[in-house]
Order: C-alpha cells, then sequence, then structure tokens
C-alpha cells in the first residue's frame, strides 16, 4: 500500500488507514530509521487505532533534505506537521519513540503542550530519561566505528549492513542522528502533565533500570514502567507483547465517555 501523503511532507506517514479510528499512535524512528520501520505496526493495530510514522529529513522520501544536527532543529522540523493534512485529527492522540526517538517524542510533546496541542499520552521505549540522558562523541568517530556501534546494537537489517553503496548513502543521517542524541539536553520550562509509560530491557546496555525509572522526573502526570528482555531491539524479538502493551497505553488514553463501535443487527 502506498503510503497517502504528498511527497516530502513533514505530516507522519499513514501506510493503512483506518477509517474509524477512535485514537492515533504516532511513531518517531530510532537513529538512523525511518517511518517505513512502522509499517508492520500499522498493518497489525487495531480496528480503531490508527498508526503514523514521523520521517525524519534526510531519509526515505526525504532523503534529498538535510538531515538535522541537533534536537530543536528536529523537533522544529516535526512540530509543524504533527496533526496536520487531516481534517478528522480530533481523535486522541498518542505519541511512541524508541531509543532516540523516545527524546525526540518527548520534546515535541513538550512544545505541543505550549499550544495546548499535547498528545493524550506518551509511550518511550530503550531510552534514559531526559535528565539521565548519557551523551557521547560517538557522532565524531570513523565510519568503521560507527558501523561497529550499529552492528552492536543489532537494528539494522543484515541487507543493509552488507550493502556498501547502500551504507554510504545512509551515513550522513545516521552519523547526524548520532549526533542530535549524544547532545541532547531536555530544554528549559515546565513539565508536561500527560500519562507517560516506560519500556524498557533488562539486558539493554543503554538503559538501566535506574535510568528507566526516571522518567517519573519528565512529567507531572502518572508513569508507568515495564521491563522486557531481548536486548535494545527487544520491540522485534517481542514485538507481540510490545504491541499489546503499546496499543493498551493507547486505549487508556481513550476519553471515559468512548463507547465500543456498535455491532451490527
Amino acid at each position: 500500500m502506498i503510503p497517502s501523503h504528498p511527497p516530502a511532507s513533514r505530516a507522519p506517514r499513514t501506510f493503512s488507514r483506518r477509517a474509524h479510528a477512535r485514537s492515533r499512535l504516532v511513531c518517531f524512528p530510532h537513529a538512523g530509521g525511518s517511518a517505513a520501520g512502522y509499517r508492520g505496526w500499522s498493518l497489525d493495530a487495531p480496528w480503531d487505532v490508527e498508526v503514523r510514522a514521523v520521517q525524519y529529513p534526510g531519509r526515505g522520501d526525504r532523503f534529498g533534505e538535510r538531515a538535522a544536527t541537533d534536537m530543536d532543529g528536529l523537533v522544529d522540523d516535526l512540530v509543524p506537521g504533527l496533526g496536520a493534512g487531516r481534517t478528522d485529527d480530533l481523535a486522541p492522540c498518542v505519541f511512541f519513540g524508541h531509543s532516540m526517538g523516545a527524546a525526540v517524542a518527548y520534546e515535541a510533546a513538550r512544545r505541543l503542550a505550549l499550544t495546548g496541542r499535547a498528545p493524550a499520552a506518551l509511550v518511550v521505549s530503550g531510552q534514559p530519561a531526559p535528565r539521565r540522558t548519557r551523551g557521547g562523541d560517538l557522532h565524531r568517530a570513523s565510519d568503521a566505528e560507527l558501523l561497529a556501534d550499529l552492528r552492536r546494537l543489532g537494528g539494522t537489517a543484515a541487507d543493509v549492513m552488507d550493502n556498501d553503496a547502500l551504507l554510504a548513502a545512509l551515513l550522513p543521517a545516521i552519523r547526524s542522528d548520532y549526533r542530535v542524541i549524544e547532545t541532547y539536553r531536555p530544554s528549559p520550562g515546565a513539565l508536561p502533565g500527560i500519562p507517560v509509560t516506560v519500556l524498557y530491557a533488562d539486558d539493554d546496555p543503554e538503559v538501566t533500570a535506574q535510568e528507566a525509572a526516571a522518567w517519573r522526573e519528565a512529567t507531572t502526570g502518572p508513569c508507568e514502567v515495564e521491563v522486557f528482555t531481548g536486548g535494545h531491539f527487544y520491540l522485534e524479538s517481542r514485538r507481540t507483547s510490545v504491541l499489546a502493551r503499546v496499543f493498551e497505553a493507547v486505549r487508556a488514553a481513550l476519553p471515559e465517555t468512548a463507547t465500543a463501535w456498535p455491532s451490527t443487527p
């Protein structure tokens, strides 16, 4: 199915429409990822949840654009497109982000809260809380060192890692993403008052239990933490369980007045 969006649009990509959606899940990719990584989620979503995925500049159908090199620049680029291009966007919206995407989703939610358009809830995965961000300097490393880190994390398809020409084309955007998350520090200002669900793997070297629990410091709303196993990309090896938990959080964001779709006589 071809995504229904104009070329190079900043609006999140929708791979599978849900005509009677009661809520939306907007997904933010990890470093080096693209909107296409959530195509399967959009197909597996319940009938009443429409999944959309943010496309960062410098990849996918935005490949020709310059990739962002800092968090503020990336959020500046994305926020105008969130909630854009549709006339039926009154349904509750939940943001989901994995790894770098968790930090991007959080900062986008904070930016939108300033105009009264914050998402109804936030689900973050595989990323330390904003005030526990680790930093780093791999974005300054050699191509070989950057590729070694991608292999260590294990989230890049083997056919990509084995294609030197493709890697050469993708590495500038990947390096920019590493710079975004390694130089990220949470912006000052009020915290969002939305529910936050934190998912992580207990064998993920990128986030500890303490760093995951510290997301409670990032919201004035409720915060729940759930642990899985399976390394940094546990959301692939534990796909069924992860999706169930994410969609549970989406349904929990529905207003109490929401009712089930009426059955056909």
